[in-house]
């Protein structure tokens, strides 16, 4: 006999946050320059990086409010 289902709960919405570091990195024109520039680097190279930091911070945000909390 198999054990019942249960339903889904990973409809938060927090999960829609997850998207943006998605989306961001496509839209070009952000980054279509080589000014300003940072130590050197052009605005792509260490925008690149920011990309990075978007996508580890929004998946650490959303992460941290939709996991469940043991109850002692």
């Amino acid at each position: 006999m198999a054990a019942p289902e249960s339903p889904r709960t990973d409809s938060s919405p927090w999960n829609w946050l997850l998207l943006a570091p998605i989306v961001v990195p496509l839209l070009t024109p952000l980054f279509n320059h080589d000014e300003p520039r940072l130590a050197g680097f052009p605005l792509f190279y260490w925008l690149q990086f920011a990309f990075i930091l978007l996508g580890v911070g929004t998946t650490t945000l959303v992460y941290r409010m939709t996991r469940k909390r043991s109850r002692p």
